[in-house]
C-alpha cells in the first residue's frame, strides 16, 4: 500500500472487508457531510485497520463488540457482515453480544442479536 494516498488506502480495506463499495456505504452523507465520510474512511480504515499488530478478524470482533455496546444498529449490522467476511463465525458473533450484556444490559444486547439474526438470515447461515 505504499504510495496510496490516507483515502485510498482507506478506500482499500472498506472493499476488502465489506460486501458494498464506498459510495454505496456513504451515500447518505454526500450532500450534506462528505467530509465526514472522507474523515472516517482516512482514519479508521487507513490509520487504524491497517496497523499489523491485530488481525482483520479481531479488529471485526472488537468492533461488533464496541458497536453492540453503543446501540448503532445500523453500523453494527454492517460490522456484523464484516466480520464474517474475514473469518468470524457466526457462533463467535453471538458469543461477543451475549459477553456484552454483562457490560452494555440486555436491551443493547438483545437488539444487536436482532441484527445478527438479520444479517445471518440474509446471508442463509441460519
Amino acid at each position: 500500500m505504499l504510495n496510496m494516498t490516507r483515502y485510498e488506502k482507506g478506500k482499500k480495506t472498506i472493499e476488502d472487508i465489506q460486501d458494498r463499495s464506498v459510495e454505496e456505504i456513504f451515500k447518505d452523507l454526500d450532500d450534506i457531510a462528505p467530509d465526514l465520510s472522507r474523515f472516517v474512511i482516512e482514519f479508521p480504515y487507513s490509520e487504524i485497520y491497517t496497523r499489523e499488530e491485530l488481525d482483520l478478524k479481531t479488529r471485526e470482533i472488537c468492533t461488533v463488540s464496541a458497536l453492540t455496546v453503543l446501540g448503532t444498529i445500523p453500523q453494527l449490522k454492517d460490522h456484523i457482515n464484516a466480520a464474517l467476511n474475514v473469518g468470524n463465525s457466526p457462533t463467535e458473533i453471538v458469543e461477543v453480544i451475549m459477553q456484552m450484556s454483562a457490560y452494555c444490559g440486555f436491551p443493547k444486547s438483545i437488539n444487536a442479536m436482532v441484527a445478527a439474526k438479520e444479517v445471518f438470515s440474509e446471508r442463509g447461515l441460519l
